[in-house]
Formats: C-alpha cells, sequence, structure tokens
C-alpha cells in the first residue's frame, strides 16, 4: 500500500540511547505474604507518544516516589523511539498485543512476579485490556486507564501541523476506515466505533469488537479474565477533546446526543465482558480527572498510585475519589 510505504519514510533515525527504564536492575519476588515489595508496574503508552519521553520517564519517577522499589516496565514495539512511535500509528493490533503479551511472560524478572499492575493512557488503556482478556500470563492485579477508548471512537483525532505521521495516518482513516487494509495496518481505525455503522462495525473491525466480546460467539476467558481483577479503575478526562465521544473512558454507549451508561448496557447487563462481576464485589471504579485529554498533575498520578498499586496485599482505597461529575449518579 502505498501510504503505509510513505509513512515508513516518514520515520526519522530515533536515538540510540538506550533509556535506564527499559533495563530495570534485577530482582525477584519471594511470594511471602508480608513482603512488601511493590509489584511491577507494566505502562503502555499512548497515541503518538514513544515508551522512553519524558512524560514516560516522569510517570516512573512518581511510581518510584509513591510505591518506593517499584519496577517500572514501559512496552515498547521497538527500542528505537522513532519506530516505536510509528507503531502507534501503523501495526496490526493483534500482533502488538501478541508481542506484549510474549514479551513480558518471557521477562526473568517480571516472570517472578505474582502479578504486576497496569497503566495505560489513551489507547494504551484498551490494548492493555486486551494483555488480560487474551494472555494475562503473569496476571495483572490493578488496571488504571486514563481517556482510553474502551467503547472506541465515532472520529478521529486532529494532528499538528508538522505531524507527518499523524496526518498521513488520519488521511488514509477518514477515506475507509473498514477496508482490510486498513483495519489491519492502522491502529486507530482497529477502535474505531460509529454507533450508525454498527453492522460494518461487527463485520471489519479487527481489534475492539472481539476483545469487548459484542460478536454472537463471546469468548469466556475474555471475561473470566478481567472478572479476576482486583481493581479496575478508568479515568475520563472532564475537559476532552480529542477522544470523541469522551465517555467512552467509561464504556458509555454515545449516539449523538444519547448517552447510556455502562451499567444500561447489554454489555454490562448481559456480562459479555466480566464487567458486572467485578462491579459486584466492588472492583470496578469510574473516577474523573480535571481538564483536557492528557493533562496529568503529579497530585491526580500520586492519587492513582497510591489507591492501586503497591505490594502485594496493598490495602486498597488510600485516598478519596475524586469530587463526582454532576452526571456521575451512583458511580
Amino acid at each position: 500500500m502505498v501510504i503505509i510505504s510513505t509513512l515508513r519514510l516518514l520515520v526519522t533515525v530515533g536515538s540510540l540511547f538506550t533509556a535506564s527504564l527499559a533495563k530495570p536492575v534485577a530482582r525477584t519476588f519471594e511470594g511471602d505474604d508480608e513482603d512488601d515489595t511493590p509489584l511491577p508496574l507494566v505502562i503502555w503508552h499512548g497515541l503518538g507518544d514513544t515508551y522512553n519521553s519524558d512524560g514516560m520517564r516522569r510517570v516512573a519517577e512518581l511510581a518510584e516516589e509513591v510505591n518506593p522499589g517499584t519496577l517500572v516496565y514501559p512496552i515498547r514495539m521497538d527500542d528505537n523511539p522513532s519506530r516505536d512511535r510509528y507503531a502507534s500509528f501503523v501495526g496490526n493490533l493483534t500482533d502488538q498485543v501478541a508481542k506484549v503479551c510474549a514479551d513480558i511472560a518471557a521477562d526473568p524478572i517480571l516472570s517472578t512476579a505474582p502479578a504486576i499492575d497496569a497503566l495505560g493512557f489513551s489507547q494504551g488503556g484498551q490494548f492493555l485490556r486486551a494483555y488480560v482478556e487474551r494472555c494475562n500470563n503473569p496476571p495483572v492485579r490493578s488496571l488504571v486507564t486514563f481517556g482510553s477508548q474502551h467503547n472506541g471512537i465515532v472520529a478521529f483525532r486532529d494532528c499538528a501541523p508538522t505531524d507527518w505521521v499523524c496526518r498521513v495516518a488520519m488521511a488514509v482513516l477518514k477515506g475507509d476506515a473498514w477496508s482490510a487494509t486498513v483495519q489491519s495496518k492502522l491502529v486507530p481505525a482497529q477502535y474505531y466505533r460509529n454507533p450508525v455503522e454498527y453492522e460494518q462495525y461487527l463485520e471489519h473491525s479487527n481489534f475492539l469488537a472481539d476483545i469487548n466480546n459484542e460478536r454472537v460467539l463471546k469468548n469466556k476467558v475474555y471475561k473470566e479474565n478481567i472478572a479476576k481483577l482486583e481493581n479496575f479503575a478508568m479515568y475520563m478526562f472532564e475537559d476532552d477533546t480529542t477522544v470523541l465521544p469522551k465517555e467512552t473512558a467509561w464504556f458509555e454507549e454515545v449516539n449523538g446526543t444519547e448517552s447510556t451508561p455502562l451499567r444500561a448496557t447489554r454489555l454490562y447487563t448481559q456480562d459479555w465482558l466480566g464487567l458486572r462481576q467485578l462491579d459486584r464485589k466492588g472492583g470496578l471504579k469510574f473516577r474523573t480527572a480535571p481538564g483536557d485529554h492528557m493533562q496529568l498533575s503529579d497530585e491526580l498520578m500520586k492519587e492513582a498510585f497510591g489507591d492501586f498499586f503497591g505490594p502485594l496485599n496493598l490495602h486498597a482505597g488510600r485516598s478519596e475519589p475524586r469530587p463526582k461529575m454532576e452526571h456521575d449518579g451512583d458511580l
């Protein structure tokens, strides 16, 4: 495909510097109930970011500050940051998730842990949920997502004038999101979900329709693995103008001006994913974050790290949730 070839040419030669985040010091986990070693934290960045960006490094610093001794494993498709960024736009998500599953399971440090914690930024959130559903080895204890597109998007993002990788990718997506080539090559297309094109979505979606268990044939393992989580905390940005609709961060169904909360959808009432089961044991958390998409403060990150990450026998709920939005209801 000519467009894909063009995108490849736009990838510049990245830095050869290997971040210390990518090569954590060796340690083992004893599996002792009294062991206060924090569980390892795996992080999947969002669209257009890289595994060793300044923002990712800051997140790792905060994780260490809140839970000293935390091993942070930033997920990447390539050690070259430019290629890693490119892969956030171009690639087959089925292959990318399989790679992450294999990488984590083979890691000599992560594989000794009784469990891991997972943090997903934007699209990285639904990708980590796919890790939980499809492999979960080692198992995830707490999954926290910020501004993720759990119920898809109805429109594609705007790009900076000089971001040609983004601009070319978005131009292709706006042409024909349902073609086999686009669904297997362009990442945002694989979580595109417009209610007015629902039948096309069910037939052609390469990723989201599967991990949301929306097709007739349900995957029982997906449901079992989500229900096994101790916590699944979903943060929605109050003023998100990048992700449309912003309520997708909470699995809401938005069709035009009508919005159906997760607990009123068939995905929940028929428990296609185990979210209802998780909710009934108190593990499903709906939280809000102030500001626009990915405007993350240190305070907010520390709150999440304190509540959901840390040692295996962590006492959950160490801080009060952020104030509810007016339409949160009983969430």
